[in-house]
């Protein structure tokens, strides 16, 4: 995105009895753990072409590697896979490789056979921050979750952040049918350009309407919206995102924000959808099924076959988010092969912990898309908190620990986040101090996404409902604005 310019189906019972066949075509396998994504969109005659994620296998049989990190201290990279064949992550695996350095994400191995993996990606139309050109790397630790218990990691897109493979093979080109599914984290993103998962051009650069297929997710606004604020999921078809038939308005393409968010994008001669859910709970929704956009080069598609995340086709690379998982298929999916696979998805427990035990990461501000930061990562008492843009820094990583208090690092001291001189008043600033046991350092975490103060019942709150890094945080009346509303990890 250039942002100068402007058959047949089975159920997912059906699944559970895939022939020898598809699971052999898996590298790695073991003894299957039953069905996973690919396997359920195998089933119904869609394949996966591509498969990604840092954080479980999603083929049933799959137990090779998921992704690569590299670490500062000495520049070496292990590969990180599977605790077991169609498991999760083994994210200790990493936590040692990584302790006391930091570490990239250099390689998120493609679990088909095909070989289609992200790589750091190359320059285009747009540069990027990193040496000749190319886009930075995602900090491995920078956005922790939770499978089923099992701790595992994210792929966190701060602007200038962009994974490609411009070579890879068996993704749809021109108008051959295609769909594709990524879980994105729903509080984290921007306006920028361009969120993306999913087909795009073999030279990372613009070729024009129609060279793209990509799932985008963001608040964006130059081309196209949906409901309300944003997010939303649209299709980036190059030179636009589409929330419906042609740029505009889509009544139907709400803000979704789920902490966790499926999204879909497919598309077939003269016809795509947008659907989307909770990765974590129910069904898929239907936000746009219909023909292609009413302009030139749309129809029929001038798809390439490229992959992406985290960036537009041309390379541009403003924007920021989350990615969890994603595939690409061969031939266009039915509603009921993908709804499977959002049981299948649900049935993965994602979630950012809990259980009274410690849970670490950044705090998110659902409202403002932001974190709660700690100015210029000070170690100085008294100090009142801000929202800024996410960047997994020690600045913002965050520690709720048995007591309920919420504990940061940082210049070599670890520090509790604070009620400013006990006070129970509206706009008592938050601030970092010493911890000391006391209920002004003690806070709640509510069920409607709140954090409210152990000693005087308020929110944790965005002054003004801001969402401008800097924006200070206090507390105040509790009153279901998305201001106060927060999630951890």
């Amino acid at each position: 995105m250039r942002v100068r310019r402007r058959p047949r189906i089975l159920s997912f019972v059906g699944a559970l009895g895939l022939s020898a066949a598809v699971l052999v075509a898996v590298p790695g396998s073991s003894s299957a753990a039953g069905p996973q994504s690919c396997d359920i969109y195998a089933s119904g005659g869609t394949p996966c072409v591509a498969a990604h994620s840092t954080t479980r296998a999603l083929f049933g049989a799959y137990s090779g590697r998921l992704y690569q990190v590299r670490r500062a201290s000495d520049n070496t990279t292990r590969d990180i896979g599977t605790l077991v064949a169609g498991g999760v992550a083994n994210a200790a695996a990493q936590d040692s490789f990584c302790a006391g350095t930091t570490c990239l994400i250099t390689i998120i191995y493609d679990q088909t056979t095909r070989g289609n993996h992200l790589t750091q990606a190359p320059p285009g139309d747009f540069r990027g921050p990193a040496p000749g050109g190319f886009d930075n790397l995602a900090n491995a630790t920078a956005a922790p979750t939770i499978l089923n218990g099992q701790r595992a990691y994210g792929v966190f897109v701060a602007p200038g952040t962009g994974y490609r493979n411009n070579t890879a093979t068996g993704t749809a080109t021109g108008d051959q049918p295609e769909g594709m599914y990524a879980i994105f984290d729903g509080t984290h993103f921007n306006a920028g350009c361009c969120f993306d998962y999913g087909n795009a051009e073999r030279n990372s650069r613009n070729n024009g309407n129609g060279t793209m297929e990509a799932i985008y997710f963001g608040n964006i606004r130059v081309w196209g919206t949906g409901t309300g604020n944003g997010p939303w999921i649209m299709a980036d078809l190059e030179n636009g995102l589409y929330s419906g038939v042609n740029f505009g308005f889509n009544a139907n393409d709400p803000t979704i924000n789920h902490r966790y968010t499926t999204a879909i994008i497919k598309g077939e001669p003269n016809h795509w959808a947008i659907r989307g859910g909770n990765a974590q709970s129910g069904g898929l929704s239907t936000f746009y099924n219909g023909a292609r956009p009413n302009v030139a080069g749309y129809n029929p598609m001038r798809k390439e076959g490229a992959i992406l995340l985290g960036i537009g086709g041309d390379n541009s690379n403003s924007s920021a988010g989350t990615f969890y998982e994603g595939v690409m298929t061969s031939g266009f999916p039915s509603d009921a092969t993908e709804n499977a696979v959002q049981a299948n998805i649900v049935a993965a427990g994602y979630g950012v912990g809990g259980g009274g035990g410690a849970t670490t990461g950044p705090l998110r501000a659902v409202g403002a898309g932001k974190c709660l930061d700690d100015p210029n990562g000070t170690a100085t008492q008294g100090t009142q908190q801000q929202i800024f843009t996410c960047n997994g820094l020690a600045a913002q990583t965050w520690t709720r620990t048995s007591s309920n208090q919420l504990t940061i690092t940082t210049g070599g001291a670890t520090l509790c986040l604070d009620a400013s001189g006990r006070g129970t008043a509206n706009g008592t600033p938050v601030i970092i101090w010493s911890c000391n046991g006391q209920n002004n350092q003690q806070w709640n975490f509510n069920s409607n996404g709140t954090i409210t103060g152990g000693q005087s019942g308020l929110c944790l709150d965005v002054t003004g409902a801001s969402t401008a890094n800097g924006a200070l945080v206090e507390l105040w009346t509790c009153n279901g604005g998305s201001n106060q509303q927060w999630t951890l990890g």
